[in-house]
């Protein structure tokens, strides 16, 4: 016979509360499932004290005799009658052990003797997980197309090859200077000091030439040197410095830039050249250097002026500018560029190259507006930043056609 599928479901279900109804219920606490019941009446104790007569001695007696039956009297004992006496009191406490003993015979023995064991670590005993070493990629350095770096293990400096075909630029700089004549030839710092004195004050009146120039032009310079050589009492020497007054130095040298710093630099160094160099200037470049207002520059010309030897390139502005417009090396700053050069270039040109440069940047190489129609490297080729006719001209192109389409007149 067929069922349907609701008298199939009933089924289930009544099938299912059928099992469920067996189930034996969750255990419930004690003090949950039997909550003493608490009233004026007598529990126990209290009746067995009335009973005998006794005080609080007896009851504590009888919690020290009976202590474990009495523990939990209060709490699984309901109210006990009036009349109930000794025989009530007894039968419970006989009740109580009993249960006691059922509680402990039914407790697993392994329960029991669980213990629960806590380990304690340190943190210094946790070993930290160790970081993977990370090697870092040197960076490589770029190629350099004129010029390589080779190191000598016995000087440890880098030394640079020649740029190409720098002997013919070298060359051809010389003769567009020899054909021209600059400033730096008649009044320069080297040729400034007076030739009928004594070689202790010619080398004081270089050194005194080579501090007022900086930041001065070489003919405002002359003059002021040439004013002290006439004017000074004494002459121009370091006794006669010595003896004058800031006031009276600065006004020989007024027209000189910076001339208020210069007055201090000059005094403090005839001062110094009096005590520790014996009146005279000093033959080294850590001496030169370690007077007040003399840079590297300043010294290196000084060794090669006043004492004749060349120990190195004596770089200004000119010569950093146009060793950078040659492309003969890429620096920032001019002790950078006298480094690279006395790398490669021969000794033998230390001392020229820094007349050389100076009187082409005055002459024809001008820091603003720089002749390159002029110039002989520029014609042939061999001045990477030259500006080349072709542009000069396609300028003048431009300025002729802007001037006809405005109306005015062509240039």
């Amino acid at each position: 016979m067929r069922t349907s599928r609701i008298s199939r479901d009933t089924k289930k279900i009544s099938t299912l509360a059928a099992s469920r109804s067996y189930q034996r219920p969750l255990r419930q606490a004690r003090t949950l499932s039997n909550p003493p019941i608490r009233d004026f009446s007598l529990n126990a104790l209290d009746a067995r004290r009335v009973a005998r007569g006794t005080g609080r001695e007896s009851e504590l007696e009888y919690i020290k005799n009976n202590g474990n039956n009495v523990s939990g009297s209060e709490s699984e004992l309901s109210s006990v009658p009036e009349d109930s006496g000794d025989e009530y009191t007894e039968t419970a406490a006989a009740a109580a052990k009993s249960r006691k003993r059922k509680r402990e015979q039914s407790a697993s023995p392994v329960a029991a003797s669980v213990k629960r064991e806590i380990k304690e670590i340190s943190l210094t005993a946790i070993a930290s997980p160790k970081r993977k070493a990370t090697t870092t990629k040197a960076r490589r350095a770029p190629a350099q197309k004129q010029a390589k770096t080779v190191k000598t293990f016995a000087s440890a400096v880098e030394k640079i090859e020649p740029p190409p075909q720098w002997e013919e630029i070298y060359a051809l700089a010389r003769e567009m200077r020899n054909e021209h004549v600059a400033p730096v030839d008649t009044m320069g710092c080297e040729s400034l000091a007076d030739r009928n004195t004594t070689p202790r004050n010619q080398r004081f009146q270089t050194l005194v030439s080579l501090m007022l120039s900086s930041q001065t032009k070489d003919t405002v310079t002359s003059v002021a040197i040439k004013g002290m050589q006439d004017n000074m009492t004494g002459g121009f020497n370091l006794e006669s410095v010595l003896a004058m007054e800031p006031t009276t130095l600065n006004a020989f040298i007024a027209k000189v830039g910076f001339h208020n710093l210069k007055t201090k630099y000059i005094k403090n160094t005839a001062e110094i050249l009096r005590d520790k160099w014996n009146s005279d200037i000093p033959d080294t470049i850590e001496g030169l250097t370690s007077l007040p207002g003399v840079g590297p520059k300043m010294a290196y010309l000084c060794m090669s002026a006043a004492w004749g030897r060349d120990e190195g390139i004596g770089v200004d502005v000119h010569v950093h500018r146009i060793t950078n417009l040659w492309a003969w090396n890429k620096t920032k700053q001019p002790e950078e560029t006298r480094k690279a050069l006395q790398s490669w270039l021969p000794k033998d040109r230390w001392h020229d190259i820094n007349n050389l440069l100076v009187g082409l940047g005055q002459t024809i190489c001008l820091p603003v507006g720089r002749k390159c129609g002029e110039c002989k490297l520029a014609s042939r080729g061999l001045c990477p930043s030259a500006i080349t006719n072709t542009a000069i001209k396609a300028n003048k192109e431009k300025m002729i056609i802007k001037a006809e389409d405005t109306g005015g007149t062509s240039l």
